[in-house]
């Protein structure tokens, strides 16, 4: 008996051992939300393409490197000032979201003020990508303050900061460079002589925004040359019209002062006659500096 024992163990032990071989080893973690011991929320994230670069006024640069978070329902959010706005959900589901609603890309214009910081290019959301405003108001500390969903898939954040008090803390033309600032003033200058439409006007601050980086190129990315080039184009056009205008300034005053000097009277033309495209707007003086309102038209 104790031979046949041992001979059918001597048989069942190699089928033993190739079973053994076969058996399928599972090397990708379980997930149990926020349980997981194996795989952080944050190392789940995929993000599509790398932030823009810093810009907007300077005092606000110092938020960079920063994280904020807020949790409201069962989610928890993360605004990085200049990185992204990522979600958390907060339960023990084992496929507990956790997902980037926008990285960092432009800014809102509006008026000569930045109004809001745009993240776009989030994650996927039906046939488009997740995208975040984060919209700036004056508080005792730096927090986020409120999130909402006005649009499918296009959050709108609050966020909370002592750096944008001050009344002129998000006045666009401050923070330009002085060739930035000249273009500037050439181009309302240019709209208030009637030199340009408002069409050429927004156009002229749309490339002056993207030269500053404080907005993202519209249609074919333009390289750098091409994009010197166009400014230069433009500014020499300018410089022509104004040439042209001061020629004009002369030759009127010229003819002004021939029939003075032999004493023959004429009309003085109202400053609605002189200047017919400007009739109803109000004078340069009292005029704020500021676009016409660039949004974003994914809102």
């Amino acid at each position: 008996m104790a031979m046949a024992g041992s001979w059918l163990l001597a048989l069942w032990l190699p089928v033993f051992i190739v079973s053994a071989g076969k058996m399928k080893i599972v090397d990708e973690p379980n997930t149990y939300g926020l349980n997981n011991p194996f795989l952080s929320q944050v190392n789940r994230l995929q993000p599509k393409i790398n932030p823009a670069a810093i810009s907007g006024p300077a005092h606000l640069h110092r938020l960079a490197g920063k994280c904020f978070s807020m949790t409201e329902s069962v989610y928890k959010y993360e605004f990085c000032p200049f990185h992204n706005v990522t979600q958390h959900e907060q339960t023990f589901r084992w496929n507990a979201y956790s997902g980037i609603l926008g990285i960092w890309q432009e800014w809102e214009i509006e008026n000569n003020t930045f109004v809001g910081m745009w993240m776009k290019e989030g994650d996927s959301c039906g046939t488009k990508n997740r995208q975040t405003k984060v919209l700036l108001k004056c508080g005792p500390s730096h927090k986020l303050i409120h999130v909402s969903e006005p649009h499918t898939c296009i959050y709108w954040l609050s966020f909370e900061t002592p750096l944008v008090c001050h009344p002129y803390s998000l006045l666009v033309y401050p923070s330009l460079k002085q060739e930035l600032q000249n273009q500037w003033n050439q181009a309302e200058q240019s709209l208030y002589d009637g030199l340009i439409t408002q069409q050429g006007y927004r156009k002229l601050l749309q490339a002056i925004f993207e030269n500053a980086g404080y907005l993202k190129p519209t249609g074919e990315k333009q390289t750098r040359p091409e994009i010197e080039e166009q400014n230069q184009s433009q500014e020499t056009t300018l410089s022509r019209c104004n040439e042209e205008r001061n020629k004009l300034s002369a030759e009127i005053q010229r003819l002004k002062d021939l029939l003075t000097h032999h004493n023959i009277s004429f009309l003085k033309p109202t400053e609605s006659e002189n200047n017919p495209t400007i009739t109803g707007q109000t004078p340069r003086s009292q005029k704020l500096r500021g676009d016409l309102g660039l949004r974003d038209d994914g809102v």
